[in-house]
């Protein structure tokens, strides 16, 4: 985990690296346009667009993460969850799909799991399967918080919480099927070995 700081600062443009630059600036956008709440989302949005390069993470996943966050975002501020049809549960699979394997990610970094590449392809799908329930389980306790004491327009309610659970519980399984290929390849840059002092 010291690397995290060289790693994001590495001399290499990356595709993510546009989508990174949108969503900070998406930021004071959706604040004017669309109020406090989005602000909230789009600044979440932003550390989840900063964290895969500061894991080094292979380009495509990288980009796969950047670009979900930031539709999710927007998805967000223009109501998209509400009046576009399944849109909400699309988003719950892919997106929290690949949020449940960077946190299977960072696990390993910390050594508390398996890497992936290394693990069996049925224990890694377990894994982030049951990352993804407890990813949705956390953002619908904070979409109640939200509900109830920040803004009574965002959504909440029995069967969308069950059936969002359900899409978070899908795509952990999904992605965790490819997680051995996502997590083969990480361009991180070490710290530098202190020399001892003779």
């Amino acid at each position: 985990m010291r690397s995290l700081g060289l790693t994001f600062l590495r001399r290499r443009f990356l595709p993510a690296d546009v989508v990174r630059v949108l969503t900070l600036l998406s930021i004071p956008v959706a604040t004017i346009g669309w109020g406090s709440t989005s602000f909230a989302v789009m600044s979440l949005a932003l550390f989840g667009v900063v964290l895969p390069r500061m894991l080094g993470l292979r380009p495509a996943f990288d980009l796969a993460v950047c670009v979900l966050v930031l539709v999710a975002g927007w998805s967000s501020a223009l109501e998209w969850y509400t009046s576009v049809f399944l849109w909400d549960k699309l988003i719950h699979v892919v997106l929290t799909g690949l949020l449940a394997a960077l946190l299977a990610v960072i696990a390993a970094d910390l050594r508390l799991v398996p890497h992936a590449p290394d693990a069996g392809r049925v224990a890694v799908s377990l894994l982030v399967f049951t990352l993804g329930l407890a990813i949705g389980a956390v953002w619908e306790m904070c979409e109640w918080l939200g509900h109830e004491f920040v803004d009574s327009k965002i959504f909440v309610g029995y069967d969308d919480t069950i059936g969002d659970l359900a899409a978070d519980g899908l795509g952990g399984l999904l992605v965790g099927l490819v997680l051995p290929w996502l997590a083969a390849e990480r361009d991180v840059v070490q710290p530098l070995a202190h020399s001892p002092r003779g």
